[in-house]
């Protein structure tokens, strides 16, 4: 099965669709946005990725007046939260920029109204971020969009992965293997969950990644992921609950290098003999 985002397709016999998600890690600076869009064109990936949500109704109402600590002081979780979400206005820049360096841009939409806002853009894809697999009525908002989905798997069972899935259209969904812990240990990766949901869906599978480093990124190509989501960031030391567990900008650019070379690499599983190994094999058969 090939899923088409834009212009890519995007299936097990294609070029691993990447992803370079900003999601907050931003903190509501306009500029550091643009700075991660750069960063992730530069490196050679496919697509950036934000968050939106209508804070009215993604903040519970006895976490918005609690105080926390931030890089601006002391503020109640509400107004923080309202520090880092983007308006109307900020996401028509990202939408020009983006256009103007040539990647393609979505967000995971955490409630209907921010499907709604976010329609205006008219964006390549959606994301369904783990958080929300099991709300269906998000889920059936963002299906009468037609647009393609892209499905996180984080912190759900089985059997909640197979209700999400049977609301979605199999030729418009994708779907990614990802445990929701920031950082994540390898012990909990579980990349073998990719083989199973291959085997399960008829639908392109992919990995989303909150681990440090870049190996298990890597290894989940080898397995046959299809589409690579990380987490980025300017500098992992900066104030934020996913800066942890992202990748820093000359990371990137050796994730994105290295996920082409595995690509060359694997082949098409047939054997043969190159023409670059025939003089070998002639001076050391003495054929």
């Amino acid at each position: 099965m090939t899923v088409r985002i834009a212009n890519r397709a995007i299936g097990h016999t294609e070029p691993c669709y990447i992803v370079a998600e900003i999601g907050i890690n931003h903190t509501g600076d306009l500029d550091i946005a643009k700075r991660l869009i750069e960063v992730a064109k530069k490196a050679g990936c496919d697509a950036v990725k934000f968050q939106k949500r209508t804070l009215e109704l993604c903040v519970p109402q006895e976490h918005a007046d609690v105080k926390r600590d931030t890089p601006w002081g002391v503020m109640t979780y509400m107004e923080y939260r309202r520090r880092v979400e983007f308006s109307e206005g900020e996401y028509a820049v990202i939408d020009r920029y983006c256009r103007e360096l040539g990647i393609q841009w979505f967000s995971s939409c955490w409630d209907e109204q921010a499907v709604d806002f976010m329609e205006q853009f008219e964006p390549a894809c959606y994301k369904v971020a783990s958080a929300s697999i099991t709300n269906t009525k998000l889920i059936d908002r963002l299906v009468r969009t037609d647009r393609p989905i892209v499905l996180s798997t984080g912190m759900s069972t089985m059997s909640e992965i197979d209700r999400a899935v049977s609301r979605f259209n199999p030729t418009r969904l994708i779907i990614l293997h990802t445990t929701s812990t920031y950082p994540c240990r390898p012990e909990e990766i579980n990349l073998n969950m990719i083989r199973t949901l291959r085997e399960r869906y008829d639908c392109p599978i992919g990995y989303s990644g909150h681990e440090v480093g870049l190996q298990i990124s890597l290894a989940a190509i080898a397995i046959g992921a299809c589409v690579l989501e990380r987490h980025i960031t300017l500098d992992r030391a900066r104030w934020g609950t996913d800066q942890a567990a992202s990748v820093e900008p000359q990371g990137l650019v050796r994730l994105v290098r290295d996920v082409r070379v595995i690509e060359r690499a694997m082949g098409d599983g047939v054997k043969k003999v190159y023409d670059s190994e025939m003089p070998i094999r002639k001076k050391l058969r003495g054929e």
